[in-house]
């Protein structure tokens, strides 16, 4: 007894969709958020990271990016670690929560392995040991923005969550 196997040809029409909706997020300005307490972390990075292909806004501490995060939707957030008030592990936590598309990299002063462990396991795309230099933060926020692609490229239509 032959068994048919049944294959799925998607319409040209599903396949003109799905490439519209793949160029519109592949030409659009990144969104990227920087929240660090230290004034020359945050000059840096933004400096590093700002250009005519993305949008950079910073904040100081923990709580001002929710805020900032529930008003707009960021692509990459690059979160320090040790912060006052709020520290970079809860707002990890509560931004895969609530926003699960934004891409987070930990910049951290103070790295420890069970502390890049945990923030791996709750999402982060990248952990960096402060000082960190400018290739390697455009290298993180490179890697976490195609990935952050390829991710909605692979959602059902390319839609976003």
């Amino acid at each position: 007894m032959k068994v048919a196997q049944r294959l799925h040809i998607p319409s040209q029409a599903g396949q003109q969709h799905n490439r519209q909706t793949e160029e519109k997020i592949m030409s659009e300005k990144t969104k990227i958020l920087i929240v660090d307490d230290e004034e020359v972390v945050r000059l840096c990075l933004t400096r590093t990271l700002a250009g005519e292909h993305s949008n950079v806004q910073v904040v100081t501490n923990g709580n001002d990016a929710l805020r900032l995060m529930a008003q707009h939707r960021f692509d990459v957030v690059l979160l320090d670690m040790r912060m006052p008030g709020l520290d970079g592990m809860s707002v990890l936590r509560t931004i895969k929560e609530n926003w699960p598309e934004s891409e987070v990299i930990i910049i951290t002063g103070y790295p420890e392995i069970d502390a890049a462990k945990q923030a791996v396991t709750l999402g982060a795309y990248d952990y960096l040991a402060k000082p960190v230099g400018p290739d390697e933060v455009i290298n993180a926020a490179t890697g976490a923005m195609q990935h952050k692609k390829w991710a909605l490229r692979c959602t059902p239509e390319g839609a976003r969550q």
